[in-house]
């Protein structure tokens, strides 16, 4: 295993400009998704209501990440950021505001939900096919994991200071906070000046055929294929956390926000480990071992959770899980933009979100069911269960594949 310097992909300027920003806002960002979700629980006392959020959130993802992806591949992807930014910049201070004025209301974090899932639906292959603009080929996979520590990191130290500042200072405070937060991203990105690919989408096409071209390049490509058919089970049934953390650290941990943000913190603290892990290696390119079992091992580390019983193992049964997720999803990123010639990478980082966060949804609505009628404890375990089951067709599918070529 060759380790190389973690942070090499910051030497471009352009990268750097963008990764400082981010550092700022994505702190902001997990600061609003630990409060959001204690709000929205407190507000109905109902683990499928609180899912129903989650799920409205990224139903926008389901919907039409991939006519995003046409977009991204149309426009330039510095301007749509910038709306996008700007865009969330807005629709978290009204939801501050309406937090602070103490008139918020659960159909209100519904509508935010819904404006935020959106916006994220643009946002999201933007972000994502906008790195390689910002650096070189050869620093590609190091820049994509080290987008990911720092969003991991404040992963740690988000949650952390949410519980802190929700119990100093009220939960509003958080809104605020991630709100102007945004504003770094959108001051980063005029100091940066990206060597835009040529866009070679055409624009007199259609939009179903410019889907229809990326998802038959996708098809034909078996790493494109494998990458993002075992992205969409590990997707839909991973990122459940917001549903599940809460619910299990009130009813099956008996937590206050403090000890409810730290335990969001070890989450993250996993998450960051395994995302400089990914960076430390970037140069030897993706390992198959990360791509085919570590998926596995999320599904263990989930189950994992659901069977501890004391607030310190849940600590480090969370930091495991998020290292194992954190480590999969980087490498899962890379491999696709690294296969992924730039006239389809937008439709193709598109389709990504899309089982990414677009398949959340479902995930959301099938923990929360389950923690709504049993507990959050057999939630976790649910959906540990869930990804290993499913991932067993897939890799007989690809099994087969394999021997035909």
């Amino acid at each position: 295993m060759t380790v190389n310097n973690p942070f090499s992909a910051l030497k471009h300027k352009n990268f750097r400009y963008y990764w400082l920003g981010m550092c700022i806002s994505t702190i902001g960002t997990w600061m609003q998704n630990v409060a959001q979700p204690w709000l929205a629980y407190k507000l109905t006392n109902s683990a499928f209501l609180l899912s129903l959020i989650g799920a409205l959130q990224f139903l926008p993802m389901l919907m039409f990440s991939l006519f995003a992806g046409v977009l991204v591949d149309r426009l330039s992807k510095k301007k749509i950021l910038l709306f996008t930014q700007t865009a969330s910049l807005i629709t978290t201070f009204l939801l501050a505001f309406l937090v602070w004025t103490g008139k918020i209301q659960y159909w209100h974090l519904l509508a935010a939900a819904a404006v935020l899932g959106v916006i994220n639906t643009l946002d999201m292959p933007a972000r994502q096919a906008f790195i390689i603009e910002l650096v070189d080929k050869g620093h590609l996979m190091n820049a994509i994991a080290l987008n990911s520590a720092v969003f991991n990191l404040a992963r740690t130290i988000g949650p952390a200071a949410a519980g802190i500042v929700m119990d100093l200072w009220g939960i509003e405070a958080c809104f605020f906070i991630n709100s102007i937060s945004f504003a770094a991203v959108v001051f980063s990105l005029f100091f940066i000046h990206p060597n835009e690919s040529e866009k070679s989408v055409k624009k007199e096409e259609s939009i179903m055929k410019n889907i229809a071209e990326g998802l038959k390049y996708i098809y034909t490509k078996k790493i494109l294929l494998a990458t993002i058919l075992i992205m969409g089970v590990v997707g839909t049934f991973a990122i459940n956390f917001n549903v599940l953390v809460t619910v299990f650290s009130v009813q099956s941990l008996g937590q206050s926000e403090t000890g409810y943000g730290l335990l969001m913190s070890c989450m993250g603290m996993g998450s960051f480990m395994g995302a400089m892990l990914v960076a430390s290696i970037s140069k030897s390119g993706p390992k198959k071992f990360v791509m085919y079992i570590v998926p596995v091992l999320v599904g263990l580390s989930l189950i994992a959770i659901g069977l501890t019983k004391s607030y310190s193992l849940a600590c480090i049964a969370l930091a495991v899980a998020g290292f194992f997720f954190v480590m999969y999803s980087s490498t899962a990123n890379s491999a696709i933009q690294i296969n992924t010639d730039a006239e389809h990478l937008g439709r193709v980082m598109s389709v990504y979100t899309l089982v990414f966060a677009g398949s959340t949804p479902i995930g959301n609505l099938f923990a929360g069911a389950i923690t709504e009628r049993l507990d959050a404890r057999l939630g976790f375990i649910s959906c540990g269960a869930a990804i290993i089951v499913l991932l067993l067709p897939i890799y007989i599918y690809l099994a087969r594949l394999s021997k035909k070529a």
